[in-house]
């Protein structure tokens, strides 16, 4: 997949929406398209930062240089340019690299992935917000779903309340109605998963368009929107303790 033309797609997309910047962002409580667009592109300018400067051990993303104003937020092209010097850098740099990362993956080829996603996901958050109904390419929603899959386990964040479940051997079925993708997520222990590709049964189970299973793990789509089997009350509280 081609992860660096994407994100330049993405990064446009979500700059066009970046007009008027008081509009609230219900996705994310609390936030308005100006702190949306100001996380997104500082998150970028942090991961430059990290594959420039091959960081080995974790930097948070406010210690990085915004080059904002004290109490500016971004708007578009501030967006845009973060988004520049990003695909800059990941050109630039080999994939088979070691570099910090808080994913299971020490190399810089999990980046580019990740901030795909990122953007996905907070371009999503935007349209939401503007009375949009998103829309992400099948192809595109199917790694989503597996990126999200494969780095969950390594969100410390998120494992710790997965722990709290006590749901230890619960298995969750996703199945794509629009799309060959179907997964079977089961909860670890210590708030671990592991998943795996196929079909299966699970105690929970939720079927619909792929597009809208990324957005379902994200926390950016109700079950109550697609189809739900099984124990929908596990589904509820493992999907509000895994988004991220």
């Amino acid at each position: 997949m081609d992860y660096h033309s994407q994100i330049e797609t993405e990064a446009a997309r979500l700059a066009a929406l970046a007009g008027d910047l008081s509009v609230p962002v219900p996705t994310c409580p609390g936030w308005t398209l100006a702190e949306l667009v100001t996380h997104v592109g500082q998150t970028h300018r942090w991961a430059a930062h990290v594959l420039r400067n091959r960081v080995q051990e974790r930097v948070w993303s406010r210690q990085v240089p915004s080059g904002l104003a004290e109490g500016r937020s971004g708007d578009a092209d501030w967006l845009l340019a973060g988004a520049a010097e990003l695909l800059e850098v990941l050109r630039e740099t080999d994939p088979s690299m070691e570099v910090w990362t808080w994913g299971p993956d020490k190399r810089a080829s999990w980046w580019p992935r990740r901030m795909l996603f990122e953007l996905v996901v907070h371009r999503a958050d935007a349209e939401l917000a503007l009375g949009a109904d998103p829309e992400i390419p099948a192809g595109t929603a199917i790694d989503g779903v597996e990126e999200f899959l494969h780095n969950l386990s390594s969100a410390a964040w998120v494992t710790k309340s997965l722990a709290t479940l006590g749901a230890e051997g619960a298995t969750i079925h996703l199945h794509a109605s629009d799309a060959d993708g179907e997964w079977t997520i089961t909860q670890g222990p210590a708030g671990t998963i592991s998943w795996a590709r196929g079909h299966a049964k699970g105690d929970a189970a939720v079927r619909g368009p792929v597009s809208d299973l990324l957005l379902l793990l994200y926390g950016r789509r109700s079950p109550t929107a697609l189809t739900v089997h099984g124990d929908a009350a596990l589904l509820e509280r493992w999907l509000s303790a895994a988004a991220f």
